[in-house]
């Protein structure tokens, strides 16, 4: 037997505008992603013997059978490139919330299929990894090449950009779950307020000008959930009470960070959620390349 562990990192949008809709109903979207320190540790064991695809998780919460996109990523690998499965064992220390809009479920299947192509000797590049990630799902190419990225079309058009000037991130998700096509079909009803600068914000991440990406940070799903949701606004105004610099819903919700460069204020900020909610996280800024 083979094994690896791979960091999952989780993502979240420092601007996030729906642009459009395509026939198919699939949306599409500009958006600049970031990773951040928080992460799920995945562990991939192959040629178990056992010729199937089996998946344990610390969550109570998820499946472990094909509804977990980490075992459809593994399906899909030797599909993709012909290979037999002598068996595989997926382990996924959970620490990213579910359902957050913290592209959980698409890290994880991200890490499986860079898991295998190093197992398996493949040699794939990520851009190979990435066309067959997109397959399950839009989040799972970012997911791939984690950092700053500026992403298009249903969101998986990327466009590196350079690391992101470093800060402490509060995260927090309160206790409810959020329907993201139920959030798309209520924005295809009402008319989008404020659209983000989403070319600002690139243009600061450029010239290393935490300000600018701080003055840009905007989502245009979060007056949506946060109407359904009034926890989402709330955390966000708690963050900006506490020193936050900039404070934004992150996907289509409900979790929401605020980003500091004064590490005390952050602290704070910690201390006042995690006192409410018991999804609250401290972290960074992630860049794969350091």
């Amino acid at each position: 037997m083979k094994q690896l562990t791979y960091e999952a990192h989780a993502k979240i949008n420092l601007t996030l505008d729906v642009t459009g809709r395509l026939d198919n109903g699939y949306h599409t979207v500009e958006m600049v992603m970031q990773s951040i320190g928080l992460h799920d540790n995945v562990t991939v064991t192959a040629e178990t013997g056992t010729g199937a695809i089996e998946v344990t998780t610390t969550s109570g919460s998820l499946p472990n059978d094909k509804s977990n996109l980490a075992y459809r990523a593994a399906e899909l690998f030797f599909s993709e490139l012909s290979l037999p499965n002598s068996g595989v064992a997926i382990h996924i220390e959970k620490n990213i919330p579910i359902a957050a809009g913290l592209a959980g479920g698409s890290t994880n299947a991200a890490a499986v299929l860079c898991a295998l192509n190093e197992l398996y000797h493949c040699q794939c590049s990520k851009d190979q990894l990435a066309a067959m990630g997109v397959k399950l799902g839009a989040d799972i190419p970012f997911c791939i090449y984690g950092g700053t990225m500026l992403a298009s079309g249903i969101g998986e058009q990327l466009t590196r950009l350079p690391a992101a000037p470093q800060c402490s991130v509060v995260l927090c998700k309160p206790p409810v779950s959020v329907s993201t096509p139920a959030i798309y079909r209520e924005m295809d009803r009402v008319e989008i307020a404020e659209h983000p600068d989403t070319q600002a914000v690139c243009e600061a991440i450029r010239t290393g000008s935490y300000a600018g990406l701080c003055a840009g940070l905007c989502n245009v799903m979060q007056p949506v959930t946060g109407g359904w949701h009034p926890e989402v606004l709330e955390i966000r105004q708690t963050l900006l009470d506490c020193g936050a610099d900039g404070a934004v819903m992150s996907g289509s919700g409900p979790s929401t960070f605020g980003l500091f460069s004064d590490p005390d204020a952050a602290q704070r900020a910690y201390n006042a959620l995690k006192a409410r909610y018991a999804d609250t996280f401290l972290t960074d800024f992630f860049d794969p390349m350091d």
